[in-house]
Order: C-alpha cells, then structure tokens, then sequence
C-alpha cells in the first residue's frame, strides 16, 4: 500500500469514528471494520491470490478499499454489496477518490440474494460484515459458492461473540473446514475449505 493511499484511510478511518460516536442507534453508526482486522484481509488476500472476493455489508466503502488495493495485487477484483443506497453512493465516491474503483463493484443489493445468485465453486474469499444472524442461513450458500481452499472472514467475531457464536458452532462442526479465530480488531473469524 502506497503512503497517499495509507494517508487516505487513515482520514477516512477517524471520519467514521467521528460519525460514528455520538449516535446511539447502531443502523446509523457506519461501523466500520477497524485497520487491523481489514489488514488481516487484505493479507489473506494477497496470500491465497484472491481473484474473486466478495463482501457483504460495504458501509461507506472503507473496508473496500483496503481489499480493492489486495486485489489490485493479485489481478483480481471485488464485489462488495450494500443495501442501503445512501451508503453505495457513500462507498463508490470514496472508492473513486482512493483509486481502486477499477478493481471494486460496488451492488446495491441484499448479501443473501447476491450470494444465492452466485455461481458454484466462483468466490475465493468472502467477507461477512453485515447483519450477523443472517449468517447461519448464509452457510449452505457459502459452502456452495467458495472454491476449493476458498475463505470466509467474519469480522466482529469477538466484539459480538454472543451474534457470531451460532455460526462459529456450525462451521467448527463441519469437518472439511478449518476454524481459527483471530484476536486482530474486533475479532476476525476465518473459517477455510480444507482439500478434500
């Protein structure tokens, strides 16, 4: 990562604590991914040679543009998907600015349709940070979609351990993934297609 882009998300970064800091209600809060947990991905990304990556919950792009600049690296590209159109304006204006937006598209959607609608064995990485009960239901699409040795990373994994706990359980039961939990961030669970 170049020092303007490094610059730029730090700016960024404190923009969203600063939003985020006197609202109560969480819907309104941009809740972004701390630089820690976003930089444990960006580095999964670049080791696996992500191609395709997908994240669900973009907020104002934030996070994005760390795993925009991975791609970049590995000849890749992003989908990042939001469902709040405030936000997806928000997310591909600061996209464009970091100059990643070659890398990124950024879909107005709900995650769960975009992840049904996915095609078999495509996704090399998924990214969850959206709704975290909806990630249970997200499982069998998850399994479907990922590659072999593919990777799934939630993040909020320890700051919301109670929303994330019934997911954690699932994954760690099926025995063709590898479960670790990262104390980085907020906490970043990957879950990893093992080979068969």
């Amino acid at each position: 990562m170049n020092t303007s882009l490094a610059d730029y998300l730090d700016s960024l970064y404190q923009l969203g604590r600063d939003h985020d800091a006197p609202l109560a209600d969480r819907l309104l809060r941009l809740r972004n991914m701390t630089p820690g947990a976003a930089g444990l991905v960006a580095l999964l990304i670049r080791v696996q040679g992500s191609r395709r990556v997908l994240e669900i919950g973009t907020s104002n792009g934030y996070s994005a543009i760390w795993f925009g600049d991975a791609v970049r690296d590995t000849g890749g590209h992003l989908e990042t998907v939001e469902i709040d159109a405030a936000r997806v304006a928000q997310a591909r204006a600061n996209i464009a600015a970091a100059e990643v937006a070659d890398h990124v598209t950024v879909i107005h959607a709900d995650g769960g349709e975009v992840l049904a609608a996915s095609p078999d064995g495509s996704v090399d990485l998924v990214v969850l940070d959206a709704e975290r009960p909806a990630y249970v239901g997200y499982w069998p699409q998850l399994q479907r979609v990922l590659t072999p040795r593919g990777v799934v990373a939630v993040d909020n994994a320890l700051s919301h351990q109670e929303q994330v706990a019934a997911f954690r359980d699932l994954v760690t039961a099926d025995g063709r993934f590898a479960v670790q939990l990262h104390e980085v961030g907020d906490g970043v669970l990957t879950v990893v297609r093992l080979p068969s």
